[in-house]
C-alpha cells in the first residue's frame, strides 16, 4: 500500500517543519519535518530539501509497515499506522502489542493501543497524546466501532 494524502497531512501537522536543526523532546538532531538521519547541530536545509526528505522517510515507514502487517488493511488504518511508525519508529512498531493484535485480525483492540505511546523517555507528553487520539481516529475513520 501507498500512503495517501491525508496521511501526509497528518505527519505534517504534527511534525511541523523546521528549515533549521534542533533537538526534539528526547534530545535528537531533527530538521525538516522530522528527519533525523545526519542531522548536526547548525545544519540549515531548503524547503524542497525538507519535502524530500520527508517523502524519503515515509518511503521508509511505508515499507515497514507493509512488511509487518500481515492482515488486510484500509487506506485509514495504512495512514495511521505509517504516521505511527514515522513518529515511534519501525523497532517500536515491531514489538508492539498493536501489532501483535492487528496481525490477530483485532482491529478494535489494536486501535485502543495507540494511545498507549504518548511517552518519550518515560513521560507522558501532551502533545504525542494528541497525536495519538488523531492516529486512532483516523484508523478508525469510516468504521461502525468508536474508542472511548
Amino acid at each position: 500500500m501507498k500512503y495517501s494524502s491525508g496521511g501526509l497531512h497528518l505527519t505534517e501537522q504534527f511534525e511541523g517543519c523546521r528549515l533549521k536543526a534542533y533537538q526534539d523532546s528526547k534530545g535528537v538532531w531533527t530538521i525538516g519535518y522530522g528527519h533525523t538521519q545526519y542531522v548536526t547541530p547548525g545544519l540549515t536545509c531548503t524547503q524542497e530539501q525538507a519535502d524530500t526528505w520527508l517523502m524519503e522517510d515515509i518511503a521508509w515507514a511505508e515499507t515497514e509497515v507493509n512488511r509487518l502487517v500481515h492482515v488486510p488493511l484500509t487506506q485509514n488504518e495504512f495512514d495511521a499506522l505509517v504516521d505511527f511508525t514515522f513518529n515511534c519508529g519501525a523497532g517500536n512498531f515491531a514489538h508492539s502489542t498493536l501489532l501483535v493484535l492487528l496481525n490477530h485480525n483485532d482491529h478494535v483492540k489494536a486501535a485502543s493501543e495507540f494511545q498507549k505511546w504518548d511517552r518519550c523517555g518515560g513521560v507522558a507528553l501532551p502533545g504525542l497524546l494528541k497525536r495519538r487520539k488523531a492516529e486512532a481516529a483516523m484508523f478508525l475513520l469510516n468504521s461502525t466501532v468508536k474508542l472511548s
